[in-house]
């Protein structure tokens, strides 16, 4: 089974990290492609990670509060 990265996304061109402000999903739980996976603050404004993939939540890497740069892995997935 393939485990796909969830990268912080750049949404704008002078966006160079964001702060994850809350998961909307726990590890172990399913998600659907294009599902809300975290609430992010950048540039003043919130905007959601989706999830990029069906598949299982397998994986955290920067829990709520944490500044991660942009196009760094946040989630790991395992592909359905």
């Amino acid at each position: 089974m393939a485990r796909i990265n969830v990268l912080l996304p750049q949404w704008g061109m002078g966006m160079s990290e964001g702060t994850i402000i809350k998961w909307l999903k726990a590890v172990g739980d399913p998600v659907a492609e294009d599902e809300p996976l975290a609430e992010i603050e950048a540039e003043k404004t919130t905007e959601v990670i989706e999830s990029p993939a069906a598949g299982t939540l397998i994986d955290i890497l920067h829990q709520s509060g944490a500044v991660v740069p942009v196009r760094t892995p946040v989630a790991i997935i395992q592909k359905a």
